[in-house]
C-alpha cells in the first residue's frame, strides 16, 4: 500500500516514544511506501485534492529515525490510505484540511480517522454521547451557572474544549479566591464555552488512556500518574505513565464505545477514564502506543497495521 500520515514537522517527533513513528515503522516493516505531509501541504487544484508529498523511509535509530525525499505534487486520490495524526489544537485550519480531506476520501482514497467523524467529536464534548459514563458535568460559558455547578459540587475541574495535553485546565475549589479569575481566563471572558466536571480524586491512582483500533479494545491501558503537586495526569504535564491490564469497568465503557466509533470511520480512538467515568474521547492523534508496548509485550502498532490492512485492502 501507499501511504500518507499528515503529521507535525517530523524533526518535532520525538521517535522514541511518538505513536505515529510507531505507526510508521510497522508499516515499514510489512513492506508499504510511506509518504509524510504537513497539513500546509494540503491544497485543491482544479478539481483534485492534492498534497505535496515527501517519500519517507524510516528507520529503528531513535536520534536519526527518518530520510525523506524531496516533495512531490500528487493526487491524493492515488494513494491507498491517509493517516491524518496532526496534534490540536482543532482550529478552524483543522476544520478546513478534513474539508479537503473529504474530498479526496470521496475520490476513493481511505482516510483515517473518517474527516466527518474528527469533525463530528470533540474530544472533551464527545463524552456527552455517553452518559452513563460521565461524571457530573456541565458545558457552558455562563459564569453565573458556572458559579452555580462550582457551588454545588464543591470541587472542580475547569477545562477549554480545544485544548490538549493538559494545558488550561485548573482544579477549582468552592472557597478558592481565584475562582473567578480562573473561570474568566478559561472561558475568555465568558465568550467561549468550557467544561466543568466534578473533581474525581481517582486521577491521584492514574488517568487511564484505553486505546480503541478498528474496533477492538487493546486489553492494556497506559494510568497517567500526576506528579506530586499536580492534579493533572498527562504526560505533557510531568504525569507517569504505568501500563496496566483493563479494569472490570475499563473494560465495560471501551467495549461499549468502540463498535459505534468505529462503524463512524475512527480507526484509532484514545478514551480516558478517571476512576469509573469517562472523561475524554481522542480521535486526533491519540497516543500511548509506544509506553504499552514497551510494558507488557502487547504490539499496538502491529494491532493497528492489521485494522488499517483490512480497512483498505480487505485482508
Amino acid at each position: 500500500m501507499d501511504v500518507a500520515f499528515i503529521v507535525d514537522p517530523l524533526p518535532e517527533l520525538k521517535a522514541y516514544k511518538d505513536s505515529s513513528v510507531a505507526m510508521m515503522r510497522e508499516l515499514a516493516r510489512r513492506g508499504h511506501r510511506l509518504f509524510a505531509l504537513e497539513q500546509r501541504d494540503l491544497l485543491w487544484d482544479e478539481g483534485r485534492a492534492t498534497g505535496r508529498l515527501r517519500a519517507l523511509e524510516v528507520t529503528a535509530d531513535d536520534h536519526d529515525w527518518y530520510r525523506v525525499d524531496a516533495p512531490l505534487r500528487r493526487e491524493l486520490a492515488s494513494l491507498d490510505a491517509i493517516i491524518m495524526r496532526k496534534d490540536p489544537p482543532f482550529d478552524m485550519e483543522y476544520v478546513y484540511s478534513t474539508y479537503l480531506l473529504e474530498a479526496a476520501q470521496r475520490a476513493g482514497v481511505h482516510v483515517f480517522n473518517r474527516p466527518q467523524a474528527i469533525r463530528d467529536n470533540n474530544e472533551k464534548f464527545a463524552i456527552t454521547r455517553f452518559p452513563q459514563f460521565m461524571a457530573p458535568t456541565l458545558v457552558s460559558r455562563d459564569s453565573a451557572l458556572i458559579g452555580e455547578f462550582i457551588d454545588r459540587h464543591g470541587d472542580v475541574v475547569v477545562k477549554p474544549l480545544d485544548g490538549m495535553g493538559g494545558t488550561s485546565i485548573f482544579r477549582v475549589g468552592e472557597s478558592d479566591p481565584n475562582r473567578n479569575v480562573i473561570v474568566e481566563t478559561v472561558s475568555r471572558d465568558g465568550t467561549t464555552m468550557v467544561m466543568v466536571q466534578r473533581y474525581l480524586p481517582e486521577i491521584m491512582e492514574g488517568d487511564k488512556r484505553i486505546l480503541l483500533i478498528g474496533g477492538e479494545v487493546v486489553p492494556y491501558c497506559l494510568a497517567r500518574i500526576p506528579k506530586p503537586g499536580e492534579t493533572r495526569g498527562n504526560l505533557a504535564a510531568g504525569g507517569r505513565g504505568e501500563a496496566r491490564p483493563l479494569s472490570a469497568r475499563d473494560r465495560e465503557i471501551a467495549e461499549a464505545l468502540a463498535p459505534i466509533l468505529w462503524r463512524e470511520g475512527l480507526l484509532v480512538v484514545g478514551i480516558d477514564v478517571i476512576g469509573s467515568c469517562l472523561t475524554e474521547v481522542n480521535v486526533t492523534s491519540p497516543t500511548c502506543f509506544v509506553e504499552i508496548t514497551q510494558q507488557t509485550g502487547f504490539d499496538v502498532a502491529r494491532l493497528f497495521a492489521d485494522a488499517l490492512t483490512r480497512a483498505v485492502v480487505g485482508q
